[in-house]
């Protein structure tokens, strides 16, 4: 039988801004990765997302990104393998005291945006994240880009590991995600983004912009909760998964 996570970046929302539609979400995914206050989020918003979390009964995990709330955590930064190591370890402290609080458990953790796509390339960071997991919890599942120096190095560290793949992005030849900038990067038909899951997870391949199909692992499938699909790609998602014959559950 096939098994599949189904994740969504949540509690993106910060002050008087609001981003995304968490309630709504977390109906369909069951697990969910909550920003950590420096891409995206605020305490309270923290706090909220948990007991929302914790009322769907989702499983939580730390969304730590860059310090770059104005550039939502999505462009680079040259910061070394320590700052990298730092950054991690205080935003999944800051996350799981609200998850303490509130009588939860983590369960993962997934760097957000540059930072996750820096660390799927540049071992060094990787490492460093994957130690900064290991040091807080090493029983923390560490998220990564399917193939990635991320997860490479979650699991020669000790750390269990999941492979994710992405509904709503394309992919290129090499098994990178194609860079937000360019114009055919994001997929608003959710027909073409729960075909390709379904294929991803049943046959363990993705075609690329370059016409050729490349081998993918899939444990765990993301979907962006601040796009505008995301609800209907969510829920869409989950039906068809499950018509398919394939088990969404957490890992």
């Amino acid at each position: 039988m096939y098994q599949v996570d189904l994740n969504c970046d949540l509690g993106e929302s910060f002050g008087a801004y609001k981003i995304g539609m968490d309630e709504e979400i977390l109906q369909f995914v069951t697990s969910a990765n909550i920003a950590c206050g420096f891409h995206a989020g605020d305490p309270g918003v923290m706090r909220k997302t948990v007991k929302l979390a914790l009322m769907h009964k989702v499983a939580i995990g730390a969304h730590p990104g860059l310090p770059d709330l104005a550039g939502f955590g999505r462009r680079d930064m040259a910061i070394s393998p320590q700052e990298a190591y730092d950054l991690v370890v205080y935003q999944i402290g800051a996350l799981a005291g609200f998850v303490k609080a509130e009588g939860g458990r983590m369960r993962h953790v997934k760097p957000h945006g540059a930072l996750y796509n820096m660390a799927a390339k540049r071992k060094e960071l990787a490492e460093a994240i994957a130690e900064a997991v290991y040091k807080v919890n090493p029983e923390l599942i560490l998220f990564g880009l399917s193939g990635s120096e991320l997860v490479r190095a979650g699991e020669q560290i000790g750390l269990q590991t999941a492979h994710e793949v992405f509904a709503d992005r394309t992919y290129q030849q090499d098994g990178s995600l194609t860079p937000r900038n360019r114009p055919d990067a994001l997929i608003t038909d959710h027909k073409q983004a729960v075909s390709q899951v379904v294929r991803m997870v049943k046959e363990g391949t993705v075609l690329s912009q370059q016409g050729t199909d490349i081998a993918i692992k899939a444990d765990t499938v993301c979907i962006h909760g601040d796009g505008s699909q995301a609800l209907v790609f969510a829920r869409q998602i989950r039906e068809v998964l499950e018509r398919s014959g394939i088990c969404v559950q957490a890992r």
